[in-house]
């Protein structure tokens, strides 16, 4: 007996069999869970490249493991593009069937049933009317309660009835919107981006690659059409229970078109972002900015506000109370120089914690001072957070308060007009002028939202009728029975078939009522006469 062969048709009609299923699309959904769960353990190569070439020094084994597999780069892997290229044809697959028969259904007429006596749910009642009125009350009360009715065409006293087809509309309706949600999700993260700006108090940031602070997370089919438009931070607040705890932060800005005009005024909070051409702007942090002016000989040199930031915190020590740090560069003299800097913002905090030596938290700036430390050489280190002193030589220490001038060769406080001493070429001095915050911000744009929470909108609409309709079908039957009528009413629920009991017994009832009732007004008309 010769083999059979497996054609190439038939494996191609097994592989759709296959992804019509919804088992199949299910199972692909878990294994995009699953992926995403791995994406979120293992550190990613577009967010932090860092992370992935620490995670492979640290275990060679399982990095070069992992990079085979491509776990560093999930979203962008082979393999996660199948799974979510196979959960789209999938579910596409399994709705157009049930879109299509759903739309036959709904131009379809209810159709007869052959016999209604053999249905679980099946009463018979007399009625005194002929039967085309029996029908005609029938008629009226389901359609009252909602029912698609169709009489028989053959001439028989007979109704076919049925309704809940919303909840299977919702059905479909819900999965649709999944798969929108799936589409929103897949479109926005592709072409947005994610990165973080410092503005300080005064200051103005644009929307550009080159004024990002670090690596910008962009998606991958982000094609770099950054917007222009500006944040200016006019203020920042932040305050504070006694105890230390953070009540509330908020960044008070203005937003600007790319031509930098005004186009209103935003305050960015915690879970209140602000948003300007599709950019979303959330408030992530702060910190303190002091402005260091630098002097040679009277001579202006430097004059910035710094970005500082503070150390993580020891152990079971407020975060508030550790020094905020930062660092001046100054290529231009000869030599080089490198003065790093530690801000105390509070000085009564800073005495408090040597007298009592317990930390206590800066929450506000009072009297705040700066101690510095000044470093001669070559400036190879480009971060403007920190310097690299292995090439250069330690100079003079100090501390200059807010308000105040100090020499940088001597350490010492300058007073205003005093004149250099000693046969020094020229002098440096270093002034603290002025103590300002800044905003961390987080920009996003993400184009996927308006179809995300349109799908959201739809899953909620979609569940409803699920959660308040069901399939129902009801037969009536009305033969004659001398001068009165037989009512046959047999009927099926495909959901709640408890409670559908008493709603049939209910339905009857009102169906006998309404045979009735012709009658009944006929007998008061003669009596009345």
């Amino acid at each position: 007996m010769p083999s059979s062969r497996v054609t190439l048709r038939q494996s191609l009609a097994l592989v759709w069999r296959t992804l019509r299923s919804m088992r199949t699309a299910l199972i692909l959904l878990l294994m995009l869970a699953l992926a995403s769960v791995a994406g979120s353990l293992v550190p990613q190569l577009p967010n932090s490249p860092e992370r992935v070439i620490r995670y492979q020094l640290d275990h060679p084994l399982v990095g070069a493991l992992y990079g085979r597999l491509g776990l560093f780069d999930v979203y962008g892997s082979w393999w996660f593009v199948l799974i979510t290229t196979l959960l789209f044809v999938s579910l596409v697959a399994c709705l157009l069937p049930r879109t299509r028969a759903l739309i036959r259904t709904l131009r379809q007429r209810p159709v007869q049933a052959r016999e209604i006596d053999g249905f679980r749910l099946y009463q018979e009642r007399v009625v005194p009317a002929d039967p085309a009125r029996a029908i005609d009350g029938s008629r009226r009360v389901l359609r009252r309660r909602l029912f698609r009715v169709a009489r028989d065409g053959d001439g028989r006293a007979a109704l076919a009835a049925e309704k809940g087809a919303l909840r299977e509309i919702g059905s479909l309706l819900f999965h649709w919107a999944f798969l929108l949600i799936v589409a929103g999700v897949i479109y926005g993260k592709g072409t947005g981006f994610t990165g973080r700006v410092v503005v300080i108090e005064g200051k103005t940031w644009v929307d550009a690659q080159a004024n990002y602070d670090g690596q910008i997370r962009a998606g991958r089919f982000f094609n770099g059409d950054f917007t222009g438009t500006g944040i200016h931070l006019r203020g920042f607040e932040d305050t504070y229970r006694r105890t230390g705890q953070p009540m509330d932060f908020v960044s008070h800005v203005d937003l600007l078109d790319p031509e930098g005009n005004l186009v209103r005024r935003a305050d960015i909070r915690v879970n209140h972002p602000a948003s300007i051409d599709g950019l979303g702007i959330y408030q992530y942090g702060f910190g303190w900015a002091p402005v260091v002016e630098v002097r040679r000989d009277g001579e202006l040199i430097a004059a910035e506000p710094l970005t500082f930031v503070q150390d993580t915190a020891p152990e079971g020590v407020p975060q508030l109370a550790m020094p905020w740090h930062g660092v001046l560069k100054l290529p231009s003299t000869d030599p080089q120089l490198g003065i790093q800097l530690e801000l105390w913002p509070d000085s009564r905090a800073f005495l408090q914690q040597l007298q009592t030596g317990q930390p206590v938290a800066m929450i506000q700036a009072f009297e705040p001072f700066m101690r510095f430390a000044v470093f001669r050489g070559e400036l190879t280190d480009l971060s403007q957070l920190s310097l690299d002193t292995s090439v250069m030589r330690a100079g003079t220490r100090g501390i200059v308060g807010a308000g105040t001038t100090v020499d940088l060769r001597t350490g010492k406080p300058v007073e205003d007009g005093q004149a250099p001493t000693g046969q020094a070429p020229s002098r440096l001095t270093i002034a603290f002028p002025e103590l300002r915050q800044y905003s961390v911000l987080q920009v996003s744009r993400d184009r996927g939202v308006p179809l995300v929470l349109l799908a959201a909108i739809l899953v909620l609409i979609g569940l409803l009728p699920a959660l308040y309709t069901s399939r129902r079908k009801v037969w009536v039957r009305a033969e004659p029975n001398g001068s009165g009528t037989i009512l046959k009413v047999g009927g099926f629920a495909l959901q709640r078939k408890t409670q559908f009991e008493q709603e049939f017994a209910k339905l009857v009832d009102a169906m006998a009522r309404a045979a009735d009732a012709p009658a009944a007004k006929e007998r008061e008309r003669v009596d009345s006469l």
